[in-house]
Order: C-alpha cells, then sequence, then structure tokens
C-alpha cells in the first residue's frame, strides 16, 4: 500500500505542474537526436549516426532537427470495448475499459550534459465486477554526460500497470522509453505475456558508456537491474506469480569495418533471483556484426553460446533407497508411492542471439526484431528460454492521416520444473483459488502472440484521433491440463483469447522551448 502511495502522490505532483500525454504509435513528440559527444564536439557528431553496435544507443532513421531544449504536455482519453475483459483462461466476458491519462515531456541540453524525462499517469476504469478503477503510472527517465571521447548514461523506465503491456491493446499503455526503445530483452524489465487483471511494479535501471578508443574502434559497458513485482498476487500471498529480480552486465569491443559496416565481440552476464527461492546465472559470448545506411536501414545481428548455471535445482529420485535418504536431500510421500528430492547444481549449454532491422522507405517505416534470450519468465515460470519476435509498420497516407500496424510473438520454455514440495497442498490451476494456487503454471511451455493495426487522424497542429483493432492469443501447452486434472470441474482451458476495439483523442499542444 505504502508502494501504491508514494506512486500516486509522484503522479499527483507531475500533473499539478502540467496536464499530459501519452506518446502515440504514430505521432510521438518532436524529439530531435542529442548529439552523442556534446554539442561542443561538431568534430566528433558522424559518431552518433553510426553508434557502436555493442551499444544501447541506435541510430536515427527520421529527419534530424535542431537540437533544442522543451516542454511538451497534453492530455488523452480513449475507450475500448473488450471481449475477454478479465483476461482469463477460456474468458468471454463484453465488457469496456475508458482511460484518462496525462504526461509531462522533458528534454533539456546543456554543453555537456543532456536530460530527458516522460512522465505519464492517470486511471482506467474497468467495467467488470471486481475490477473498477485502476491506476496507471510510467516515468522514463534518460541522463547522459558526454566527454570528447565518449559518455556516459543513466537510463531507467519504471511502471505500474493493472496488466502486462508486451502486445497490449491500442490505446492503452506501454512501458515508457525515454532511451530504452531498442533495448533487447537480454537486460530485463519487462513481461512477455499475462494472464487475469493483476497490479504489478515493473523497472529497469541501466548505466551505459562509451569510450572511443581510435576514430574507428570503441569500447562499450552496460549495467543493469530490474525487477517485476506483482502487488498482492505474488509467492507468499496465496496467488500465482512469481516476483523476480535481475542483474545483467555487457562489455563490448566494437570495430568499424568500413563505411556502412561494424563488427563487434561482446561478453554478457544475466543473474536471477525469484521469490521461489530459484536463482540462476547465465554467461554469454557473442559477435555481432551491423550493416548501417544513415537515415534509411539499420541491420544488426548477433550470436554465440551461452552457459547457465542453475542452483539447488532440486531433482527427484523416484523410489528411492535408505542410502540415498542423506541431507541435504529430502524425502517426500504421497498416499502411493514416495520420492526423495535433492538439490543439485546444473550447468546448461545452449545459444543466444538478436537481430534488429529498420528501414525506412520514402513513405513508410519498417521494424522487425528477434530475440532468443533468457527471460525472468513473466511470473508464470522461475526463468524461461524465449524466443520473441516482432514486426511494427507505419505510412502516412497523407498529411493528416497516417496507418500502423504492430504484431508479436514470444515462445517461453521453462528452465525449472516445479517440485513435489512445491506442489504439495496447492493447485496448479492459475484460476483455482480452493487449494491455493501454486508458484508460477504447470506447464512446460507457453505462447503468446498478438496483432493489431489501426488508423490516425491530425485536426490542426494540437489535436489527434485514432481508431484500432487487436487481437490477443495466450496458449499453455497440453501439460498445464495434465497436471489440472482433478483439480478443476468441466473441461480444461488453456487458451485466452481476446479482441480489443479503441478509439481515442489526444490533445499534444506545441512544445514550450526552454533556453
Amino acid at each position: 500500500m505504502s508502494k501504491r502511495l508514494t506512486i500516486s502522490l509522484f503522479g499527483l505532483i507531475l500533473l499539478a505542474v502540467c496536464a499530459a500525454a501519452q506518446d502515440t504509435p504514430t505521432e510521438p513528440a518532436p524529439q530531435p537526436p542529442v548529439p552523442a559527444f556534446g554539442t561542443d564536439n561538431p568534430t566528433l557528431l558522424p559518431a552518433s549516426e553510426n553508434p557502436p553496435i555493442s551499444g544501447l544507443d541506435l541510430p536515427n532513421l527520421e529527419p534530424h532537427g535542431a537540437p533544442l531544449s522543451y516542454l511538451q504536455a497534453g492530455a488523452h482519453f480513449s475507450e475500448s470495448v473488450d471481449s475477454n475483459i478479465q483476461n482469463s483462461l477460456g474468458g468471454s466476458s463484453l465488457s469496456t475499459i475508458t482511460r484518462a491519462l496525462g504526461s509531462l515531456e522533458l528534454q533539456r541540453l546543456w554543453s555537456n550534459y543532456d536530460l530527458t524525462l516522460d512522465y505519464l499517469g492517470g486511471v482506467g476504469y474497468y467495467q467488470a465486477t471486481g475490477l473498477g478503477l485502476k491506476q496507471i503510472e510510467e516515468l522514463g527517465v534518460n541522463q547522459k554526460v558526454s566527454w570528447k571521447r565518449g559518455y556516459l548514461g543513466v537510463r531507467d523506465a519504471f511502471s505500474y500497470q493493472p496488466e502486462g503491456t508486451f502486445g497490449s491493446s491500442y490505446g492503452s499503455i506501454g512501458a515508457t522509453g525515454a532511451g530504452l526503445a531498442g533495448t533487447s530483452t537480454f537486460n530485463g524489465g519487462s513481461a512477455l505475456g499475462a494472464l487475469g487483471q493483476v497490479p504489478r511494479i515493473m523497472n529497469l535501471t541501466l548505466l551505459d558508456a562509451v569510450e572511443n578508443l581510435t576514430p574507428k574502434s570503441a569500447i562499450t559497458v552496460t549495467g543493469g537491474y530490474g525487477f517485476v513485482h506483482f502487488l498482492g498476487n505474488e509467492l507468499g500471498t496465496n496467488a500465482a506469480f512469481i516476483g523476480n529480480s535481475q542483474i545483467s552486465a555487457e562489455i563490448g569491443y566494437d570495430r568499424v569495418l568500413g563505411p556502412h559496416d561494424q563488427g563487434a565481440l561482446v561478453y554478457g552476464y544475466q543473474g536471477f533471483q525469484f521469490s521461489t527461492g530459484v536463482d540462476f546465472h547465465s554467461h554469454v559470448i557473442q559477435a555481432m556484426w551491423g550493416h548501417r545506411i544513415s537515415g534509411r536501414m539499420d541491420f544488426v545481428v548477433s550470436a554465440g553460446p551461452q552457459f547457465t548455471q542453475i542452483n539447488n535445482l532440486l531433482t527427484t529420485v523416484n523410489n528411492p533407497t535408505a542410502a540415498d535418504t542423506t541431507p541435504p536431500c529430502v524425502l517426500q510421500f504421497t498416499a502411493t508411492s514416495a520420492s526423495l528430492e535433492c538439490p543439485e547444481n546444473d550447468l546448461r549449454i545452449s545459444a543466444a542471439g538478436r537481430a534488429l532491422f529498420r528501414y525506412r522507405f520514402p513513405k513508410a517505416s519498417l521494424e522487425v526484431t528477434y530475440d532468443h534470450y533468457l527471460t525472468s519468465g513473466s511470473g508464470f515460470f522461475a526463468g524461461a528460454e524465449s524466443d520473441i519476435a516482432r514486426v511494427s509498420v507505419s505510412r502516412p497516407l497523407n498529411r493528416i492521416w497516417s496507418v500502423y500496424s504492430d504484431i508479436g510473438y514470444s515462445r517461453n520454455s521453462r528452465v525449472s520444473s516445479l517440485t513435489a514440495t512445491q506442489l504439495a497442498g496447492c493447485s496448479p490451476s492459475l484460476t483455482n483459488q480452493n487449494p491455493p494456487p501454486c508458484p508460477g503454471t504447470s506447464a512446460n511451455v507457453y505462447q503468446y502472440g498478438f496483432a493489431g493495426a489501426g488508423i490516425h487522424r491530425m485536426f490542426g497542429h494540437t489535436f489527434h484521433a485514432f481508431a484500432s483493432y487487436q487481437f490477443n492469443d495466450l496458449t499453455f501447452d497440453s501439460s498445464y491440463c495434465s497436471a489440472t486434472v482433478g483439480t478443476t470441474a468441466g473441461p480444461c482451458n488453456r487458451t485466452s483469447q481476446r479482441s480489443v476495439g479503441t478509439v481515442g483523442l489526444d490533445w499534444t499542444p506545441r512544445p514550450m522551448r526552454i533556453d
């Protein structure tokens, strides 16, 4: 409750300063590129057009504007019709969601210091029993300190949401960017699929530095800390979802190979800690290659081996003998059998990688991403091996009309299985409350996909209207039903499908310049 009160007070203070605006998918506020090496070093500006591929920054494919400091505010209102507002397995309950939001965007440039801040806050009213009014808060911060040959950046993306944000319906809120756009899932702070209306706090803090050794070589260092907490629905409060925290680190060496090509060698580390007590660590070595054409195309691909160390992984020994029952092993009994659970350290070798492709056509923009990394498991698993793909397209039709589309898919396989101890006295069904649900879900794999499209219209310079539709699908594999037989009444539902249609109106006045 104290966390929610602090968040609410913070949002009210900023909203009292100025009414606010949500970034829409097609008409973001003008954000001129910030010089990567400080505005007093114009001789090094070309490096910002082709930043190191192992760093967090991406080249800007949009037309450049003059760097300026500004403050922009606005307000947004949207109304959605939802076919499964509870977001439940097998659910079908047509209802509406009303959102009233405000935001404040600040960009302040000094000679060697740049600050970007995005705040978004408001409420959503879910017209369904047990839901009602929900709080929505987001804050993004990006602070850079530049010097002649590089920079140090501090970035943070915070959100308090009533549901998940990966592929959330148009008109609702995704995670605030503020410099985290294009960041891969390697660093964490994300959820790949959601079930039910479960309030959650997500945060990702990144510290990154770039040092150019020569005009053709650079070193990048990135460190991050992210967490996801399910308020009132996390392990220990008689609910299913597994909270987590993650530490990440990367160090890379970049080399310019030609006018449009770069190569890099990167080492990465991931450390996961879950509310179930499970923890594991991953080490990744990747080779990277990037091909960039300034203002038009950006293509980066990376791949390499991944070494995962899982600590205290409980393994089951069926029909144990007396010789097996030695500490720290624990003997488990059921009505018909006995088993032995022993903690072991398990080393696994797999592959990891990423591909990013962005292209700016004369009248359209295309972005395609693919990631294969270990992730937090989105509350369903204590760690998952995830494949994530996403395609986004936008195109202006004329001066006032534009269209956009977004398609995404994630496939997530659990890293560690639930044991007899974790399953004792609980229900492996996420929807069962008597007995209370077990931590996470008993499934071994879940898949989440979404597809949506919308149209956008400008009314003058300050008002924008949009209409959109999106379809969402979350499916657990058949092992989910195998574990829930006898614990649920009727047929086993392992799929949640959701159709959302949204109309909205945005008010985004001209930015106020700050000298």
